[in-house]
């Protein structure tokens, strides 16, 4: 089948269009290709996959209302899988704009474009940081995410309840996943274990906030995208209410809605992943411990019971393996040998070549 994948240049958006691929999907891309991060990586990703044959890559921003509807009348898709989104949480402080572009009008326009050319499934990407200012471990869609501590968590639950409304109004069928720190190879340069991989290497010192006492269910790319496959091919349907209850904050009584946790079960310390890293990197960090950042959460853990119970995820990469296989294509990626280690500009050389 065709399955649209906004999101596509970035990171968990090209590993999930290159395992459509590689399962025999046709994939439409769709990415604006912004600046928030490096570009260059943004294009690599995309290289991967750009001479396949049944891949379409559409350089296009999903706030364009009239260019996201050509997108939908064009291609036709019969899935969608919506990744698209200003990520980060401190960001927000300095560009608020552009969540409320793409995260809300542009998730929007997916909505309009699914609902208007009869999409059989959506599935959206939710975040762990709607959990907010709960601290009843582990994170459970039961519980209530009335509390957000960034304005990409807010914008998050509003995607949530977005997505409801149109699946109860039009029957869209909409699936959203949390996601919980995902990591692994081509990951995104303004989280943690690009930002420590690189100032590791570069002899620079990490920043570690709130004095490394941070957990975080790190989840390997890999079993994230298996999931996400997993829930694109599980329609829900609404789910009868039980007399006398509130409706389940996970599931709808109205609607082929759900949400699901998408992590790794088991949080680690983040002193505890840095020590991996070092490890794998064969270089020691030079940490500055900082106080906690305003939006960050302390702490996460993901109960994804539900989801395994309906779709059978099982995530089945290891911290350990995680970084080390993280580790490895960073070494690579950036050209790092015992030879280039010494020559800066066969480096630099090296990196372009893999970039080309």
């Amino acid at each position: 089948m065709k399955v649209l994948v906004t999101g596509a240049a970035g990171f968990i958006g090209h590993h999930v269009a290159a395992a459509l691929l590689e399962r025999g999907h046709e994939v439409v891309g769709v990415d604006n290709h912004n600046d928030y991060y490096d570009t260059q990586l943004k294009e690599a990703r995309v290289a991967r996959v750009a001479t396949h044959p049944g891949y379409c890559h559409e350089r296009v921003d999903i706030a364009d209302r009239d260019v996201i509807e050509q997108v939908f009348q064009r291609h036709r898709p019969r899935r969608v899988v919506h990744l698209a989104a200003q990520a980060g949480v401190r960001y927000g402080s300095v560009n608020p704009h552009a969540y409320a572009s793409s995260n809300l009008v542009g998730f929007l326009h997916v909505l309009e474009g699914c609902r208007s050319h009869g999409v059989e499934h959506l599935v959206f990407a939710s975040s762990s940081s709607v959990y907010g200012a709960n601290r009843q471990l582990p994170f459970s869609e039961h519980q209530g995410t009335d509390h957000p501590l960034s304005l990409y968590a807010a914008t998050k639950k509003a995607n949530e309840q977005m997505a409801h409304a149109y699946a109860h109004l039009y029957g869209l069928p909409a699936t959203g996943l949390r996601f919980f720190t995902v990591y692994g190879p081509w990951g995104r340069p303004d989280m943690s274990p690009m930002l420590f991989a690189r100032a590791i290497m570069a002899g620079e010192p990490i920043n570690v906030f709130n004095h490394g006492k941070h957990t975080r269910s790190f989840t390997y790319i890999d079993d994230i995208v298996e999931g996400v496959l997993r829930v694109l091919d599980t329609l829900p349907f609404p789910e009868p209410q039980r007399a006398g209850r509130l409706p389940d904050p996970a599931s709808s009584p109205t609607a082929p809605y759900r949400l699901y946790n998408i992590g790794n079960g088991r949080s680690v310390e983040l002193l505890r992943f840095i020590q991996l890293l070092e490890s794998r990197l064969g270089k020691e960090a030079t940490m500055r411990f900082l106080p906690m950042q305003p939006g960050d959460m302390p702490d996460t853990e993901s109960d994804e019971s539900r989801l395994a119970n309906v779709v059978g995820y099982s995530p089945a990469v290891s911290i350990e393996e995680g970084v080390a296989r993280f580790a490895q294509w960073y070494l690579d990626y950036e050209g790092y040998s015992e030879k280039s280690l010494h020559q800066p500009a066969e480096h630099s050389a090296h990196r372009e070549a893999m970039l080309a």
